[in-house]
């Protein structure tokens, strides 16, 4: 029994076999960072702007998915590839060259999908146009990181823009016909489980697809990881965690994909907590727990 709509069974389902992402970097930068909105990124983001397991952007695409594809041939037998654009905001940049990073990508023959983290306030209408016109070739699917729906939390991480544009954002990619999933951390300064769960209802309401769910970690060189070096705030542990992401899970509505349950910055930038690159580890207690709670996703959800 499947306790929740994982990806992995989201994938064969929707392309018929299993599939791998090979993380690029166009060479994009980010508006929170850029000077534009702010020049310090969010204050969890790394100096890679969440891209550290992504090729160099020094290489061209072509040349980054062929390394990626070596150095997942250990692991992977498979033939097709979601080709992943991960590091900053990868839709900050003229059209026309998104229009080449992207169709370099697609233009390959082993790339089944594309995959493209981004900002809801970096979607333009003829970014939409473009995504919505490669759509049509080969599925694109968008990632947005909303972190959480309170913006006073917002404010303190520094995401610079409100939660009803992330709203309004994930409304217009569903009109086009275009999947969009949600990045979501918890144990975020000052929340409580209760605003957890509202994070929760909030995404149960938009045509979201998918959900990303990561731990607070805290990074060397960011600002969060200045702040807990200065004074230390309180973190998780991981059967605090386990507890809560099974919280989430139930109030989840059950058609939203999980794709993912856990997250593990580079080991040697991490600072806290010490478990999160346990990730086999985490995502076993989830599961046992669940099944010992004869538990499931969309338990307790509420159409409303």
């Amino acid at each position: 029994m499947e306790r929740y709509r994982s990806y992995s069974s989201f994938i064969k389902e929707y392309f018929g076999e299993k599939m791998y992402k090979i993380c690029l970097d166009g060479g994009f930068t980010c508006p929170n960072r850029d000077g534009t909105l702010s020049s310090g990124g969010c204050t969890f983001c790394s100096e890679r702007g969440s891209g550290d397991y992504a090729e160099q952007a020094s290489l061209s695409i072509d040349d980054q998915i062929s390394l990626g594809k070596r150095q997942t041939s250990g692991k992977y037998r498979g033939s097709r590839y979601i080709a992943y654009f991960q590091a900053f905001t990868s839709t900050y940049a003229p059209t026309e060259r998104l229009r080449t990073l992207f169709g370099q990508a697609l233009a390959r023959e082993e790339i089944a999908g594309l995959a493209i983290g981004t900002r809801p306030d970096c979607l333009s209408e003829k970014t939409l146009d473009l995504l919505q016109d490669l759509n049509k070739t080969k599925p694109v699917f968008l990632e947005m990181g909303l972190q959480t729906c309170h913006d006073q939390t917002a404010q303190q991480l520094n995401r610079c823009y409100p939660s009803s544009l992330f709203a309004d954002s994930c409304r217009r990619l569903h009109s086009r016909g275009i999947r969009c999933c949600a990045h979501v951390i918890l144990g975020l300064p000052g929340e409580t489980r209760q605003m957890q769960y509202e994070t929760i209802d909030f995404l149960n309401r938009l045509p979201v697809s998918g959900i990303k769910i990561s731990m607070l970690y805290v990074l060397k060189g960011t600002a969060l990881g200045r702040a807990y070096q200065s004074e230390p705030f309180p973190l998780y542990s991981l059967e605090e965690y386990v507890d809560v992401v099974i919280g989430c899970l139930e109030r989840l509505r059950p058609d939203i994909v999980v794709e993912r349950m856990t997250g593990d910055g580079p080991v040697d930038l991490l600072l806290a907590p010490g478990w999160i690159p346990q990730k086999g580890r985490v995502l076993n207690l989830i599961h046992h727990e669940m099944k010992i709670r004869d538990t499931y996703q969309g338990r307790y959800y509420e159409e409303t």
